[in-house]
């Protein structure tokens, strides 16, 4: 989803008639087009990019360029950064270094400020230029408002996400560690370290969801030790969670996620407006 100084970016691929400002339209070849009234003035402008598909990042380019034709200075707000998974280049070049050349195109349009959310990757994060990175904090404070439980602790599935996370919320907090088998990398053993999480009510947090199998790992061991009641909140939850085991049984009771990608819906999912 695309808006531009706050009004959406409508669709009518269809032929039909859209009530905002700004439309993407398709020709007959099926090429993309876009329809938008002249702004005013040479104040700087903002595109928010809520990711939904590749197809966008054209979008982003054609009306990028077009406004700074006309004067304009352009920041995009990318809560979300594609490409983040692939995000290290293949040593036997089977696999495209995608990351590296989605960061190229946002570098060439020279944005204002390029400003990103909790991003999975370091290495996305150095590969941007006038990168802002939003404090995560703001979200997870929304989140720990909506549990109601006085019995709440941290969990963080991975000593990354125990670094990353632990000095924002000064809460007790247990952490996952991954004993992996050295000849083939296979994890062998999961351990729960930190605080004892017995009879506690447990909040998982991480960056990024697909379909949640790592969650749904962590939170059979939580109950093994004794933990209660276990909600998840993940910043970029990929509409792929639909189809794991996260939303399914009573391992979990309720997630949390943001609007960055995720566009599911679900009785259990709740999804934070950015």
């Amino acid at each position: 989803m695309l808006t531009m100084n706050g009004k959406k970016i409508g669709k009518k691929f269809g032929g039909e008639d859209d009530p905002n400002d700004m439309t993407l339209n398709r020709f007959p070849d099926g090429t993309l087009g876009i329809d938008m009234e002249k702004p005013q003035g040479s104040d700087p402008m903002q595109i928010e990019w809520l990711y939904e598909g590749d197809e966008e990042l054209f979008a982003v380019y054609a009306l990028t360029r077009h406004l700074q034709n006309l004067g304009h200075t352009v920041n995009l707000y990318m809560p979300y950064i594609p490409n983040a998974r692939m995000d290290r280049p293949d040593k036997e070049g089977k696999r495209v270094f995608t990351l590296r050349y989605f960061t190229e195109i946002i570098n060439s349009l020279n944005f204002g400020t390029v400003t990103v959310l909790d991003p999975h990757s370091a290495v996305s994060a150095a590969l941007i230029n006038k990168l802002e990175d939003l404090d995560p904090k703001k979200y997870l404070d929304i989140v720990l408002s909506k549990i109601s439980t006085s019995n709440l602790m941290m969990y963080y599935p991975d000593e990354g996400a125990m670094k990353r996370y632990s000095k924002l919320v000064e809460m007790p907090y247990a952490f996952g560690v991954k004993v992996r088998d050295f000849m083939t990398s296979n994890i062998e053993r999961y351990n729960i370290e930190g605080e004892s999480v017995e009879g506690k009510d447990i909040l998982i947090v991480d960056d990024i969801c697909s379909k949640g199998g790592t969650f749904c790992y962590a939170a059979k061991q939580l109950k093994n030790c004794g933990a209660k009641h276990i909600y998840l909140y993940i910043t970029h939850c990929e509409n792929h969670i639909l189809n794991g085991d996260v939303l399914k049984g009573d391992l979990i009771d309720k997630v949390f996620t943001t609007n960055s990608i995720c566009t599911a819906k679900h009785e259990r999912l709740e999804v934070i407006k950015l």
